[in-house]
């Protein structure tokens, strides 16, 4: 009899275990209700990891309902994971494409969705489910550590980018998690710093690009910031994560945290935060005990868990994909180079210095010509195959390096690198990674003989940065005595025998650039540029590529305009009290952040935003606008290649509101697209298109979008200064 019972009851579980529903896409209601407490509970929790090596989190697994894990990586400039693992001798290296600041130079949101599409090939082949990434926080202090992650000190320009990469990244089948939502605007003290932003600039600046990102790009998931908005963590805010995201924009993913959550689990798990990352068993342990005495509604715990299921369902750990581990890095490669030659800035060019014939001898000057910067660090860096120098960029295209310097640089980087090793530091660490490859000073005399036996002079300098940790103003932001006598030195000699001297700017933010400008013909800014970027920034300075990159941010002439100097941890000092409080932020410069404060405050710039010089000229003509009887604003504008070479051009569509009603910037960006390379004497008719909503501003008394009535004019630029054409146009109340 014992025998007899045994089997029933084996027979039973069986049956029992075959009768539990599998997730499909069509029954997320009927797992729902079939999970126990304990199971909704961990699948709000993240949990180890699998399938891969080194990514940032993942996702439970509930085996009895089909419910498998999902993987989430980093990162914001191709896939974070380790290249090695257990048991085998293989490497799974990844693709390092241009940062979010280049792709932002570009303006280019076609080739932002080329780019990222191979990207996200990579996320798919390595069974990867999520990349977090874009960053889209603005630039509003150039001393953010991370600001070589977002894109720009606009939110328009920053959130139209940041769709375009959603799209291409998406178009695998793969997910993004857009990030830092809300106002994750510097590093210091990130985990508890206060923002405090007033409504109107929150709605028009630090939440738009959010905004254009979700309704347009439509991403699987957005990440939380760790940081409070004005007193309340973002990870616990109903009204960012429920009000504005869910009713307001319509966002229908789930929200995660940022990698390491508040105490306020329950809190968070509330306001609608449906994933809490990395995952501890202290979290799950929290919301149980908040749904057992009811803090947490049932309701609210299958929200949550229902967002959940959704998600899972879209993945490839779902489907069942059988992922290669083998994607066509090679071609990944062509399109990083491709998205860098297109994003590349060239900021200045005195009297026709570039472009070079490729045949030139050439002394190159700067550490960091061996140590070319692609990426940054933290979970910016990317774990590449290889990254081109400019040494071998420079040689593989033709140019004859002066061997004296190429000597010495290299036999100085490997001392470097030796002291790196007997340290024990690990290519992730950013102290030792850029900001320990400091140049020496070089004799005047070696610097005379150098001019003499060649050409031209090119000089190389970076600036690291990483997640963590903000920019210093000395050394980051302003050049270091050594470079700047480095700079003087090149240009007298070089110049004195009728020589060009060429600065390539390899760098992770904003650096200063009125002081010594002048002194040199040429700068190149390729920014952190990707493993190809050297070879890209080689085809500008050969022409193969006409520049066609603007600038996504002002360069001020000194960090004092700078309109948050006073406040940002690692400036003048936060919130006036030289740096002593760095627990709260204030954003007293509202919503004039970048060119909207320069212009409308005549503060004078080193470059202003949208800025880049071409090998080309063009013009613009028969400026026109339209309004709709629904008050659509259709904008044209016909551009020309007046010059002697193909290139293509940036048009910008500032927009000037009329006097009464809201205080508003002196213009504001509404609207850009890029022309196609326009062959000498070609014309493009370009068409923008706006809206209402667009042209509106946030009144925070009435808690309303207001377009003003009376007439606007419409500025038609090559820059933020730079306005070729203007047209005036009426609008009703």
């Amino acid at each position: 009899m014992k025998r007899i019972a045994l089997f029933f009851a084996a027979a039973f579980a069986g049956i029992s275990a075959l009768a539990q529903p599998q997730l499909r896409e069509d029954n997320i209601e009927e797992v729902l209700q079939a999970m126990t407490v304990q199971e909704k509970v961990a699948l709000l929790v993240g949990g180890p990891t699998f399938d891969v090596a080194g990514p940032a989190g993942a996702t439970r697994a509930i085996e009895r309902l089909g419910i498998p894990g999902t993987i989430l990586a980093d990162g914001p400039a191709g896939l974070r994971i380790d290249p090695l693992r257990k048991g085998t001798d293989k490497t799974f290296y990844c693709t390092s494409f241009p940062v979010g600041t280049l792709l932002a130079s570009s303006w280019d949101t076609a080739l932002a969705e080329e780019m990222t599409t191979a990207m996200g090939n990579e996320v798919l082949e390595y069974g990867v489910d999520v990349l977090l990434a874009p960053g889209l926080n603005l630039h509003r202090n150039p001393l953010c550590g991370r600001n070589f992650e977002y894109f720009s000190e606009d939110p328009l320009l920053s959130g139209k980018m940041a769709a375009a990469y959603v799209r291409g990244v998406q178009s695998n089948g793969v997910g993004t998690s857009i990030k830092h939502y809300a106002a994750n605007n510097q590093e210091t003290r990130r985990d508890y710093n206060d923002a405090q932003i007033s409504e109107r600039a929150l709605r028009e600046l630090y939440l738009r690009n959010f905004e254009i990102a979700v309704k347009e790009g439509k991403p699987w998931t957005v990440m939380s910031s760790y940081n409070r908005l004005n007193g309340e963590y973002t990870q616990q805010s109903n009204y960012l994560l429920t009000q504005v995201l869910r009713d307001d924009w319509g966002f229908d993913g789930i929200v995660m945290t940022d990698w390491g959550c508040k105490d306020g689990t329950v809190a968070s798990a509330k306001a609608g935060n449906d994933l809490m990352e990395p995952g501890r068993q202290v979290e799950i342990d929290r919301i149980l005990e908040a749904v057992n005495n009811g803090t947490i509604s049932q309701e609210e715990l299958d929200r949550n868990v229902r967002n959940m299921l959704k998600y899972i369902v879209k993945t490839p750990h779902f489907r069942g994909y059988k992922f290669s581990n083998a994607p066509d890095l090679a071609a990944h490669a062509k399109v990083a180079r491709k998205a860098a030659e297109e994003s590349i800035i060239l900021l200045q060019n005195n009297n026709g210095a570039l472009p070079l014939k490729g045949t030139e001898k050439v002394a190159l000057y700067g550490v960091s010509s061996i140590n070319f910067l692609s990426c940054g660090t933290g979970s910016g860096h990317v774990n590449m195959a290889y990254s081109v120098n400019m040494q071998d960029a420079l040689s593989g295209a033709g140019f004859t390096l002066d061997e004296e310097l190429t000597t010495y640089y290299k036999a100085y980087g490997q001392y470097l690198e030796a002291v790196r090793l007997i340290n024990g530091k690990d290519y992730r660490d950013d102290w030792w990674n850029g900001r320990k490859w400091k140049d020496e000073e070089l004799p005047v005399s070696a610097i005379t003989r150098q001019a003499g036996n060649n050409d031209l002079a090119i000089i190389v300098l970076n600036r690291q940065a990483g997640e963590g940790s903000d920019r210093k103003l000395d050394p980051d932001f302003e050049l270091t005595g050594v470079e700047q006598k480095l700079i003087l030195d090149v240009s007298q000699a070089y110049h004195a025998l009728g020589k060009k001297v060429v600065v390539i700017l390899n760098v992770a933010g904003v650096v200063e650039t009125a002081s010594w400008k002048n002194k040199v013909d040429a700068i190149v800014l390729p920014w952190t540029p990707g493993q190809e970027g050297a070879n890209a920034v080689t085809d500008i300075l050969t022409g193969k590529v006409n520049p066609s990159g603007k600038l996504p941010m002002t360069f001020p002439l000194n960090y004092v305009d700078v309109p948050s100097a006073t406040n940002f941890p690692d400036g003048l000092g936060a919130n006036g009290d030289k740096g002593k409080n760095i627990d709260y932020t204030k954003y007293e410069e509202d919503i004039f952040v970048g060119y909207r404060y320069y212009i409308s405050a005549g503060v004078p710039v080193s470059y202003p935003f949208g800025y880049g010089l071409s090998y080309t000229e063009f013009s613009y003509s028969r400026p026109m606008v339209k309004v709709s009887g629904k008050g659509e604003v259709t904008a044209t504008v016909t551009v020309t290649n007046t010059g002697s070479v193909a290139g293509k051009e940036v048009v910008e569509l500032y927009i000037s509101a009329p006097e009464g009603g809201l205080k508003k910037p002196q213009r504001e960006l509404k609207a850009f697209a890029k022309t196609k390379a326009l062959a000498p004497g070609e014309s493009q008719t370009i068409t923008m298109t706006l809206t209402p909503y667009d042209l509106a501003s946030y009144n925070q008394d009435a808690s309303a979008w207001e377009t003003a009535p009376g007439t606007y004019t419409a500025l038609f630029g090559a820059s933020s200064t730079d306005i070729k054409a203007t047209a005036k146009f009426k609008l009703a109340k």
